[in-house]
């Protein structure tokens, strides 16, 4: 059996590499490494990498086939689950869900500009605790459906005439 000790790169593909570059290094902070040609953009968090790659075909934050499912990003405490979502939303940026109690933490979910859906979580140093009524134990899918629908409507509101189909 292999051994693995952790996720060294995720590969997401994009629809707009510079919209992408600026959600994840400007807004979330992770550094870029490097780029190769103007299709590929190598992104570093510590000994992790995000790739982001130029989608072939443009994918629609309603559509799921070229997409991950969603992946998180670990937060210290759950006041820095709190301060994050707030950061978040002051730049625009599309909250799903708000800072809710889970079993394991405290967790948000947003879109990043391609629909991709990405988690701020805190882990508690005891692992999942016990279940209670005050703990959501609602899957990301619940909400990001409606609100994939949401930004494929609001896209599409602000076409131009002649573009509409």
């Amino acid at each position: 059996m292999m051994k693995l000790t952790g996720i060294n790169q995720i590969t997401l593909r994009v629809n707009d590499l510079l919209k992408a570059e600026e959600f994840y290094c400007d807004i979330l902070g992770i550094k870029l490494d490097h780029r190769v040609g103007a299709s590929i953009s190598f992104l570093r968090l510590q000994s992790d990498l995000l790739v982001l790659v130029k989608a072939e075909t443009v994918g629609s934050p309603g559509a799921r086939d070229i997409r991950v499912d969603h992946f998180g990003f670990r937060l210290a405490s759950d006041g820095e689950v709190d301060a994050a979502a707030r950061y978040l939303d002051d730049r625009g940026v599309h909250i799903v869900t708000y800072p809710a109690r889970r079993r394991e933490g405290k967790a948000f979910f947003v879109m990043d500009p391609d629909g991709n859906l990405v988690e701020f979580y805190s882990m508690y140093d005891n692992g999942i605790g016990d279940d209670s009524p005050d703990v959501d134990l609602s899957t990301p899918g619940t909400y990001a459906t409606a609100s994939r629908k949401n930004l494929v409507e609001e896209r599409d509101s602000t076409k131009s005439r002649r573009s509409r189909k």
